[in-house]
């Protein structure tokens, strides 16, 4: 039988810049090596300062510091990937749980403060624990949020199954449980938004725990670099993106698709336009063939396709033998 418990103590009174956070920690939980500490970032960023006035206009000025580039917009709703690489609604800045007036970032670095705040347990306890700070984050495709894992120190924030086999036999090719992620939904039960209980003790998982001087790698393994994830733009904000050529953003679409992908899309798109055989066997060109009359609408479209997948439209020039006909030169951006 396995067992978890997860306790968040009440009477952790308000955090201020300067506050010892541990030993607000240790005076409330009583601590054994191996448990897992879960702490909300609103309460590290309080401690760590990172409280600030604003109003619409320092509000403002604060998203675009935290702010990479916007992911999806839906009038006032924005999504962004921002200074730490997580995507996240008003690029994680917070107006709950704090004086009126005032906002919160984020920790400066997560998985910096979640090893400083397992160091000085240690300090104060003698018991090595993990560390995981928390923060709210919404999904795609479903409603609600949920609090996720975003510095973590003293455990892998993963588990990795590549190469096992289930109970039946069937290889796990790319089983990877977010346990980071995990262990800060189900300390949240525990704490609830409103319930004034900003920090949790999970006990039951002491195999994930690292021995001491071991922090692992951090919450920031569990975040996709930019242009491997799907889904790096919102529906519009893609479409906007490709058709205006917005360089410093292509990146975000990922690899080059490979050309049986792009034939499809143009075949969806274009069906007029046809592939020509490659000049030779060795050849990463593609060329086309467009109605000479609508070559520069498919021009384009093409540039905009290209954009999306990967490729490049280098050249849109009459076929010198078939004066009806334009002809079109694709090629991958890394061949």
């Amino acid at each position: 039988m396995a067992e978890i418990s997860v306790v968040a103590p009440d009477g952790i009174g308000e955090i201020t810049a300067g506050t010892d956070l541990a030993a607000e920690i240790s005076g409330a939980l009583a601590l054994l090596d191996g448990d897992v500490v879960v702490v909300t970032s609103k309460v590290v960023s309080k401690a760590e300062g990172r409280v600030v006035v604003a109003d619409d206009e320092a509000y403002e000025a604060a998203f675009a510091a935290e702010t990479v580039r916007v992911v999806a917009r839906r009038g006032l709703t924005r999504i962004v990937r921002n200074r730490l690489g997580l995507v996240m609604a008003a690029a994680g800045i917070d107006r709950s749980n704090v004086t009126l007036g005032a906002i919160v970032l984020l920790p400066h670095d997560p998985d910096a403060s979640a090893r400083a705040l397992r160091k000085r347990l240690h300090e104060l306890t003698g018991h090595n624990v993990g560390v995981v700070v928390t923060d709210t984050a919404g999904r795609a495709w479903r409603e609600g949020q949920t609090d996720i894992a975003i510095g973590v120190a003293g455990l892998l924030p993963y588990e990795s199954y590549e190469g096992r086999e289930d109970a039946y036999g069937n290889p796990l090719a790319v089983t990877l449980p977010a346990v980071a992620d995990e262990i800060a939904g189900a300390a949240e039960l525990a704490q609830s938004k409103l319930g004034g209980r900003p920090v949790a003790r999970l006990r039951g998982r002491s195999d994930l725990v690292l021995p001491p001087g071991q922090d692992g790698p951090g919450a920031v393994r569990l975040q996709r670099p930019e242009g491997t994830d799907l889904f790096g733009f919102g529906a519009r904000e893609a479409v906007v993106v490709a058709l205006a050529q917005e360089t410093a953003l292509l990146s975000v679409f990922g690899a080059p698709a490979s050309e049986s992908e792009l034939l499809e899309a143009l075949g969806r798109v274009l069906p007029r336009a046809h592939p020509r055989p490659r000049e030779s066997p060795n050849s990463t060109r593609l060329t086309l063939e467009l109605p000479a009359e609508s070559s520069e609408p498919c021009a384009a479209v093409l540039r905009a396709l290209c954009a999306s997948h990967g490729w490049v439209l280098e050249t849109v020039g009459e076929d010198e033998l078939d004066q009806s006909v334009h002809l079109a030169h694709l090629s991958p951006t890394h061949p």
